[in-house]
């Protein structure tokens, strides 16, 4: 495994992190301690939760995943570098979320007590609240940081003059900062690249992209004359979350293009997914990539490619393969 600094802070995480959203719902909680005892036998020490997962499930499942985690975590939470997120629903009140300051205070004290920790070492807004003030959920998540419940804060799905004016009032206030930013990114969603990523950069904030593998569809398995019979794009294994994930990606355009990016890879002769990843994990601004699983074996190539040194010409082939997804306005 390989390590990096975490932007500019002094944190180091591996350049792999372990995405969660299954564990609880398409993956049960046995599964879901063999995927993290095998991540962690591989030297990955970043684990990535929100509070709302896991993904697809409705509230009265909301939970399950840090609880499942929490679990496993009992007896090496030092280990682990621990993130987990706040905004989506949690419960049937109009306050049950969102960044508000009531929100942000009772769910932070909430996953704690799910994690079984006294502190998260990164607290992140699930997605931006525009409904409340930024100063307001600045402040909250000051007074988060300032109690020691989180060493460090930051935010996923936010678009870029979001976050650039979250970070001047930080600045302007005095308060707390965001180090990073998760944003969905891979090769048939480029858009990050052209006001996020830049921005990231020059503000010095780590980039821990989801998504580098499209959900699945950049494994390649997929056909679009068929419909899928598991994963992200079925209803029956992540409810209503399977909806999402085919409005995102289950179009003629991105299968047509996943032919032509097989082809690089054959010629490559190398998997779809290696080259997938690999790319994802070339880019300078990123920091550590998120990869997911429902089963251990799916972790074989995904673990792998942290030995793969992507060849730059071979990279130039994927960029102008995938280009014409660097344009649109997508929020998340």
């Amino acid at each position: 495994m390989q390590y990096t600094k975490f932007g500019r802070t002094g944190l180091s995480v591996s350049r792999l992190c372990l995405g969660t959203m299954t564990f609880g719902l398409q993956t049960e909680e046995a599964a879901s301690h063999a995927i993290l005892d095998h991540t962690s036998d591989a030297g990955v020490n970043f684990i990535d939760i929100a509070d709302v997962y896991p993904l697809g499930a409705d509230t009265s499942l909301a939970g399950r995943t840090e609880e499942i985690v929490g679990r496993w975590l009992k007896g090496r939470r030092d280990k682990f570098i621990v993130a987990t997120k706040a905004c989506g629903q949690m419960g049937s009140s109009p306050w049950d979320k969102g960044a508000s300051r009531k929100h942000l205070l009772a769910a932070i004290d909430a996953s704690l007590n799910r994690l079984g920790t006294d502190y998260v070492d990164l607290y992140q807004l699930h997605s931006d609240d525009t409904d409340t003030p930024i100063d307001e959920t600045l402040e909250a998540l000051d007074t988060i940081v300032k109690s020691g419940k989180a060493r460090y804060i930051g935010v996923s799905n936010y678009l870029a003059y979001r976050l650039a004016r979250a970070l001047g009032r930080a600045d302007v206030l005095r308060l707390a900062r965001f180090v990073s930013v998760q944003p969905r990114y891979n090769l048939l969603f480029r858009q990050i690249e052209r006001e996020l990523l830049p921005l990231a950069n020059e503000e010095g904030l780590a980039v821990i992209p989801y998504n580098p593998l499209a959900g699945g569809l950049l494994t390649g398995k997929y056909r679009h004359d068929a419909a899928p019979s598991e994963g992200r794009f079925t209803t029956a294994t992540v409810g209503k979350a399977g909806a999402m994930y085919q409005q995102r990606y289950w179009h003629e355009r991105e299968f047509e293009t996943i032919e032509t990016l097989k082809g690089i890879a054959k010629d490559a002769g190398e998997s779809l997914t290696r080259l997938s990843l690999a790319w994802v994990l070339a880019n300078p601004v990123v920091t550590s990539a998120i990869i997911g699983a429902s089963r251990v074996e799916q972790l074989t190539e995904t673990l792998g490619t942290i030995d793969y040194t992507l060849d730059p010409d071979l990279k130039v082939k994927l960029d102008e393969a995938s280009h014409a997804y660097r344009w649109g306005d997508a929020a998340r």
